[in-house]
């Protein structure tokens, strides 16, 4: 049974409802939690949502801007949703009046379209009992074939427009795609523009991560050839250093050492410290110059450039123009789609995410009418930028310094608990936030909870020597929980004001650790689960928070799961403008970048440039 179905504009305005007499009587406000969790974070390109006991799914009318909202039980698999917001979709556009705001005339056609709906529901069912294929003719002229389709953006890949789901689907919408894919191949002639591809088949600009042209350019100029070996090296170039021969005699001479920890005891490790003392990046503004954006529109504009000339921007010569007055199709954005999806995968973007991306772009601007002769390109390219500044900016905001001086009014210290996989760099980053903490005079307690790892408590106590700030250590092979509420406890005691709590690094699919790490986080409900990933994984980012998150969900023994709340991006130095890491995690997780390592000096910690980001994502 369907609980209740919602139009409602992009402002926020109720138009109808289809149980009105109750309201919001829905338990837990699922489209509330829809609008916060999927429509403003531009994922629309999901097929459904779910909340508590509840599945949505959703339509949108970009030309009108409303937004259709249907709710039902999770385990009740109503066939008929996506051809009733079809055709609700369709008939209440017909009727809508923006400077009406009350459509209580509306009830009896939406009681009319969903018995509609549930016939044909039924029929489809009895047809595929008996064994025959449905009728390709009958219920889709004009208006029926779009509620059969269900192509009005609810955001089901592969331009299938919206029927059918993973979990929610049958046989029956699995046969409502078949036709839907021959009718438009019969009116358009072929759905090649709707099947996503790569290479130049479809005249998409070759634009792919792997270049064997680049490649081989790279081997020509990185590598000699056999006469420049034979030649040697040419002038102003440094020779190779030459490795050392070993000495043999009784008496050799004495190399000089590598550990000079012990040789500066106290008296050394207050000069090393004066060393490391600066202003970390954390604190420091950074500022967008916008000179050489303008200098590659300018290099793009010139015509007849000769070969050698930089190449033209990857938008600058695509795509058709389309007159006033004319809405957008799918099949009008598709070429653009491609190339930017392309584009952000060679920006290190996962795959799954730039793909729903696209889509979810491909869903807002599906029936907006353009201006005259504006470039469908650049219109793409807006969206796009819309949808990722809203992904990559917070939704809600999370002060550190601000909760520290909450927590120590409270009389208890603030807990940070770091979590990620092996060898991303925890620790490092761990000593790098303590470091910023004491800039603003907060005191701060390392808690070593890696009893795991061979020297990884020297690590910490390492890092706590050279930022002279108190440990808590219990050694190896004890239970991480036991040893951070200790900790906790013993910082509660010695009035500290943050305690950075380092666990082990492990694999998202070691069940083990994760059940170890769930009942660090269940029994000492840290104030902040900061995730460390690295800025070089690509697809790996969305398996890794994915599962972090899913596990931490299931081991939890408590009814609120604690799930990660904030990310840490490190080796941010490295990746140059491969920055599709952070909008991956993002994306997949719902959290912030709170900090981005892009160095290995304690200073080397800072924001993350929202607009940076985009900008060389999109460049």
């Amino acid at each position: 049974m369907l609980e209740q179905l919602l139009i409602f504009t992009r402002g926020g305005l109720v138009l109808w409802s289809s149980c009105r007499a109750i309201g919001n009587a829905l338990k837990g406000s699922p489209i509330d939690a829809l609008i916060r969790s999927c429509l403003l974070e531009e994922r629309s390109a999901d097929s459904s949502f779910s909340h508590e006991s509840y599945t949505l799914k959703w339509a949108f009318h970009n030309e009108l801007g409303l937004v259709f909202v249907a709710v039902y039980q999770r385990i009740l698999h109503l066939l008929y949703v996506d051809d009733l917001l079809s055709s609700v979709r369709r008939e209440f556009s017909a009727v809508y009046d923006p400077k009406r705001t009350v459509y209580n005339d509306f009830d009896e056609t939406f009681r009319q379209l969903q018995m509609e709906a549930e016939a044909r529901v039924e029929e489809m069912k009895k047809l595929k009992q008996s064994g025959r294929a449905p009728p390709v003719q009958s219920k889709k002229g004009g208006a029926g074939q779009r509620a059969l389709t269900g192509s009005q953006g609810n955001g089901t890949k592969k331009g299938s427009g919206g029927g059918s789901t993973k979990d929610d689907s049958d046989g029956d919408t699995g046969n409502g795609r078949l036709v839907s894919n021959g009718v438009e191949n019969g009116a358009k002639g072929s759905n090649k523009s709707r099947v996503p591809s790569k290479g130049k088949e479809n005249g998409a600009p070759d634009t792919g991560a792997f270049d064997v042209n680049k490649l081989m350019m790279r081997s020509k100029t990185g590598k000699k050839s056999d006469d420049d070996k034979k030649a040697g090296p040419t002038k102003g170039q440094p020779k190779k250093a030459v490795k050392k021969k070993r000495v043999w005699d009784d008496a050799p001479k004495e190399e000089p050492k590598l550990d000079f920890t012990d040789e500066k005891g106290d008296e050394g490790m207050e000069r090393e410290v004066a060393v490391i003392r600066g202003e970390s990046m954390m604190d420091k503004e950074e500022v967008i110059s916008s000179e050489s954006e303008g200098e590659e529109e300018d290099e793009d504009e010139v015509e007849g450039a000769k070969p050698g000339a930089k190449k033209k921007g990857w938008f600058a010569s695509m795509f058709k123009s389309i007159a006033g007055n004319n809405s957008l199709e799918k099949a009008d954005l598709q070429p653009a789609l491609r190339a930017l999806k392309d584009r952000l995968m060679t920006k290190n973007v996962a795959e799954e995410i730039a793909e729903k991306l696209c889509e979810s772009v491909a869903n807002s601007l599906e029936g907006k009418k353009l201006g005259s002769f504006t470039r469908i390109s650049s219109t793409v390219q807006t969206a796009m930028e819309e949808a990722l500044l809203r992904i990559l900016t917070p939704r809600r905001s999370i002060d550190i310094l601000r909760d520290v001086h909450a927590a120590k009014e409270q009389g208890r210290p603030y807990v940070v608990v770091f979590v990620g996989v092996n060898g991303v760099g925890k620790s490092t980053n761990l000593a790098k936030v303590a470091y910023w903490l004491l800039q603003h005079d907060v005191s701060v307690t390392l808690a070593a909870c890696d009893t795991f790892r061979s020297g990884a408590v020297e690590q910490l106590r390492t890092h706590a020597r050279r930022l002279q700030i108190p440990i808590f250590e219990k050694g190896y092979e004890k239970d991480p929980a036991i040893v951070a509420k200790e900790a906790i406890q013993d910082a509660a005691r010695n009035k500290s004001d943050v305690v950075l709590v380092d666990t082990a690094g492990r694999m998202q699919d070691n069940e083990p650790l994760m059940r170890a790490l769930s009942k660090l986080i269940n029994l000492n409900n840290p104030d902040l689960v900061l995730f460390v990933g690295e800025a070089l994984v690509g697809n790996d980012a969305v398996d890794q928070l994915s599962k972090f998150n899913q596990k931490l969900a299931d081991l939890s023994t408590v009814a609120n799961a604690r799930l990660i709340d904030g990310i840490l991006l490190t080796k941010f130095d490295t990746i140059d403008d491969k920055v599709g890491a952070a909008l991956s995690m993002v994306y997949i997780s719902g959290a912030p970048v709170m900090f981005v390592g892009c160095g290995q000096s304690y200073t080397d910690l800072k924001k993350l440039n929202v607009k940076s980001i985009v900008k060389t994502l999109l460049k």
